[in-house]
């Protein structure tokens, strides 16, 4: 029954494609957003977002319910966007992206030494890893496949095709694949937003949550430097990325210091636009 559920899903999904390629980046924008605020709430609960944005204790200034459907909405439009992917990747919608520290990148690339980028799924997350590779530099992004194994398909062509071209997802044999990457001199670009059922529990706005160690083995066996990247949309189709410069943390620090001050970046982060955070990651569940 679930394979059923997810080939229909799939369908729906491809025949929206189309559609976004035929109306072009801007309208398809502002009609996943449309679509996203209207019916999101049938595939992500308004509930889960209210409940996780009070966890976090962050006041806005807008009623819990509008933030909720800002959020889907930013879902929507992400969606909507992935049609255009490639043509970002290509430089036709290059003026749509503007890159603060891009010398960053640049530095990084002459140093010729892996580093390991951190972000969150902020609006619009793909972008940033695709960015990273444009700027040649050696990278692998790791990612959750999707549940739809039939979609998970299409974003996987998508991911390697226009976002970067090695991707490698997360697990045990994920595991290896970063040590092998990291050995070739390869930087490594991952989330630290998701809920994970093999991470330590550590503060996130006050509470604790389900963290990844990810970074901090890697900084502790490689001494990898850490290279914080966020990305902001402006005036909706528009996008600020913004490459931090590259932060050394001792790698004497444990496991458990070295994540709770990644977490503290990446609340900064989500401060900064609360509602391009994807919220339904319930990162406090006991």
């Amino acid at each position: 029954m679930k394979k059923i559920i997810y080939f229909i899903e799939f369908i729906v999904i491809k025949f929206f494609f189309i559609i976004c390629q035929l109306l072009g980046y801007k309208f398809s924008s502002d009609l996943g957003f449309y679509i996203g605020k209207t019916f999101g709430n049938i595939f992500r609960k308004k509930t889960s977002i209210i409940e996780n944005l009070k966890k976090s204790k962050i006041s806005i200034d807008i009623s819990e319910n509008e933030f909720a459907k800002n959020v889907l909405g930013n879902y929507g439009r992400i969606l909507a966007e992935y049609p255009f992917l490639k043509d970002f990747r290509n430089n036709n919608l290059s003026n749509y992206i503007e890159i603060e520290g891009i010398d960053n990148l640049e530095k990084i690339k002459m140093k010729n030494k892996p580093v390991v980028f951190i972000s969150g799924h902020f609006n619009n997350f793909e972008l940033m890893a695709m960015q990273i590779e444009k700027s040649e530099i050696n990278l692998a992004a790791i990612y959750r496949p999707l549940n739809n194994i039939f979609l998970n398909k299409d974003m996987e062509h998508i991911r390697k095709n226009y976002i970067c071209k090695s991707q490698i997802k997360k697990g045990r044999t994920g595991t290896r694949q970063i040590l092998e990457n990291l050995k070739k001199g390869n930087s490594i670009a991952l989330m630290i937003d998701q809920r994970v059922t093999e991470g330590i529990k550590i503060n996130f706005f006050g509470d604790l949550a389900s963290t990844t160690t990810i970074p901090a083995q890697i900084i502790k066996k490689y001494k990898c430097e850490i290279v914080p990247i966020y990305i902001e949309r402006n005036k909706k189709h528009y996008f600020k990325m913004y490459v931090s410069q590259p932060i050394v943390i001792n790698s004497e620090k444990s496991n458990e210091e070295i994540s709770k001050h990644l977490n503290k970046i990446l609340e900064k982060m989500i401060l900064k636009n609360p509602d391009q955070w994807i919220w339904t990651h319930d990162r406090w569940k006991k």
